[in-house]
């Protein structure tokens, strides 16, 4: 839960909403952070270093817990969630 409250602080905070979902798969060692177009590249950055700077801090904080995650950012398919409302 700890790992999942710093992500939503972090993404929260550069995009100024919380529409965003986050996914921990502890037996895939994956942390899937799920964003909508408009909020994607303040996420990743230019050149992507927000998202290197995000994975940096994943990676500081699980090493705390002895546990490693894989940090990836995907954009939310629109059209999906169209269909699902």
């Amino acid at each position: 839960m700890i790992m999942e409250e710093l992500i939503g602080y972090i993404v929260e905070s550069l995009t100024g909403n919380s529409d965003f979902e986050i996914a921990i798969s502890e037996k895939d060692r994956l942390i899937t952070i799920t964003l909508s177009p408009d909020d994607i590249g303040r996420v990743i950055g230019r050149g992507g270093k927000t998202a290197k700077a995000i994975r940096l801090i994943v990676k500081a904080a699980a090493a705390k817990r002895n546990k490693r995650y894989d940090v990836e950012i995907r954009e939310r398919d629109e059209a999906s969630d169209r269909e699902d409302n």
